[in-house]
């Protein structure tokens, strides 16, 4: 079996991206992105590299239908460099997939270079910032902050469904929205055919198109919103650390933003400007600076709110979840019980239902941590010990202390970190 990467380009008339694909097999695959708003006058030389990463990534939703080791281009090459990011991006980006489908790291793709031509630098003058909003506590605070230091932006969602979450409306920003059009009917198909499905490195996925959105707006900052995450794997296949989120690490963010200066264009600046922070302390910044703001309509739920095709104005909990279960831990602490509890479905540390799934989330009787964005083992424990301090419900298990630092400061890169305070 080999994978295909078959072309890609941008139809400037319908202002869409669209990306094409196919397997060995002959399962072929188009994605799309069509976007509201372009400014004519955009730097071409850096939009199409920037397309060309878009390219190289999304092709992960579609690689999965049939993984293997082969891989070639109908269009583009790759250098050493490339073909070593890659390498990343489709074997610890896709380290969650491999280990529901039981594949290992040499049953992934192994890219190595087409080319060796180096490519030039590529100046840009853009001006302005981009910030990457969901609906979830991460993106709006950042927006917050944003606002709180003066600094104007607009806010940019992708949307897989006809509308946008009504709580963006609340920014001060503008609410630019790109439309994806995922091939479902092709991964449905290749399914069928006896094709696998699973996680993707979504977050690589988002940043991409958020560049490409720049570049057509000539901002030079795109900011996205996370925090120190994704480094605490769930398990090992081999050398392969297992984790759900590898495209939010800290590495993958600096990974990230070294391709896009040597390939891309200097000057542009992505990343968090939340990165040198933990899950804690930014749910304590969100409870003291936006709560008041957002609390009654954000979500994190995945299930409740992002199903492809789903209507997202409203944003809802299911309060049946690991995400609700751990956006309720890293909350506790910060807001009282009350309140919580009528936004997020109830006293979820007392449904029975979830007493698993927190035994995953802290740790206990060597339940594997859920596959979602959550916080790390001894910081949700520490989460738990001061919730339960204000008052919240008893676990029907014992869970040990943690000494977890929450407020301590991690890497981050500088220019971004220092564009929000608190």
């Amino acid at each position: 079996m080999t994978f295909i990467f078959k072309n890609y380009g941008y139809d400037r008339a319908t202002k869409t991206a669209w990306f094409e694909y196919a397997h060995s097999n002959a399962h072929v695959y188009r994605e799309e992105l069509q976007f509201d708003n372009v400014d004519d006058n955009y730097n071409q030389e850096a939009f199409d590299r920037s397309l060309f990463l878009s390219f190289l990534l999304v092709g992960t939703s579609y690689y999965k239908c049939f993984p293997a080791q082969d891989v070639v281009f109908d269009a583009g090459k790759i250098d050493a460099w490339q073909a070593d990011f890659l390498n990343h991006v489709y074997q610890e980006g896709m380290s969650q997939f491999a280990f529901e489908n039981n594949l290992t790291r040499q049953d992934l793709a192994h890219y190595s270079s087409t080319d060796d031509t180096v490519i030039s630098k590529t100046e840009y003058t853009g001006t302005g910032t981009l910030s990457l909003q969901s609906g979830g506590k991460d993106s709006l605070l950042v927006a917050q902050l944003l606002e709180e230091k003066g600094i104007q932006y607009d806010a940019w969602y992708v949307s897989n469904g006809p509308a946008y979450p009504h709580v963006l409306d609340r920014l001060k920003a503008d609410v630019l929205v790109a439309h994806r059009r995922i091939d479902i009917a092709a991964i449905n198909r290749a399914i069928k055919a006896g094709g696998m499905n699973g996680h993707v490195p979504v977050t690589y996925i988002v940043l991409g198109y958020a560049l490409l959105q720049a570049i057509l707006l000539n901002k030079q900052t795109i900011l996205a919103a996370i925090a120190h995450e994704g480094d605490e794997q769930h398990d090992w296949i081999d050398d392969l650390p297992v984790n759900h989120q590898w495209s939010k690490t800290w590495q993958a963010e600096q990974l990230f933003a070294e391709y896009v200066s040597r390939y891309v264009a200097t000057g542009i600046q992505i990343g968090s400007p939340l990165r040198n922070i933990t899950e804690l302390r930014l749910t304590e910044l969100f409870s003291e600076h936006a709560w008041r703001r957002f609390g009654d309509a954000f979500s994190s739920c995945n299930i409740g709110n992002y199903k492809q095709g789903a209507d997202n104005t409203q944003l809802t909990w299911c309060g049946e979840c690991p995400k609700c279960a751990n956006a309720y831990l890293l909350f506790a602490p910060f807001i009282t019980k009350n309140e919580l509890d009528g936004r997020v479905g109830g006293d979820l540390l007392a449904k029975p239902m979830l007493t698993n799934t927190f035994k995953g989330l802290l740790g206990i009787d060597g339940v594997m941590k859920p596959f979602e964005c959550v916080g790390e083992v001894d910081e949700l424990r520490l989460a738990y010990q001061m919730a339960i301090k204000r008052g919240y419900s008893v676990l029907p298990f014992n869970v040990p202390s943690s000494r977890f630092d929450y407020a301590v400061e991690y890497p981050g890169q500088e220019l971004l970190t220092s564009m929000v305070s608190w």
